[in-house]
């Protein structure tokens, strides 16, 4: 589950500055369509081996993440916003998490995703595109990713949710 989470991170990386435009109101850069999964992946991660293992995933994400842009001489805005995204994103989605260890599994995913999903939207988009994109392509990326995250993240919970369910 930790290469899936960080290969999930690698491919939102790769594909961040890529966008659908949707029929209303968004910009949904192709990379949130890979990072949705890593929500749910580091939720079954800290399930099945706690906060020791969730605290390595983050590391190595980051640490392969920041390699493969590098070699791939990805912008260091890009690199640096993924980063800081990242780290602040799933460190308090963790840090919530862990708080509420002892409530149910959905209880514990919703409430951490209804902090991480907008902090770490805001702050790579703001950091990632700020002074180079319009106020108005700004905000349509953070709505759509926002809306995708959490849409593609309950998806896959409800996936996970369901496939722990019939095995047991």
């Amino acid at each position: 589950m930790i290469i899936l989470y960080a290969l999930s991170i690698l491919l939102a990386n790769i594909t961040l500055n890529k966008f659908i435009p949707l029929p209303v109101f968004g910009l949904l850069s192709v990379g949130t369509i890979f990072f949705a999964a890593v929500f749910t992946l580091r939720d079954r991660i800290h399930q099945a081996g706690g906060l020791k293992a969730v605290y390595i995933a983050i590391a190595l994400a980051l640490l392969v993440n920041t390699v493969a842009a590098a070699l791939l001489h990805t912008p260091l805005r890009f690199i640096g916003a993924s980063f800081l995204a990242i780290l602040v994103g799933e460190l308090a989605d963790t840090a919530v998490y862990q708080r509420l260890i002892h409530r149910s599994w959905w209880t514990r995913v919703l409430t951490s995703n209804a902090v991480s999903v907008p902090l770490d939207s805001v702050l790579f988009t703001l950091l990632a595109f700020y002074g180079d994109m319009s106020t108005r392509d700004i905000l349509q990326i953070i709505f759509a990713d926002i809306v995708a995250k959490y849409v593609i993240a309950a998806l896959f919970a409800f996936r996970a949710r369901h496939a722990a369910a019939q095995a047991a």
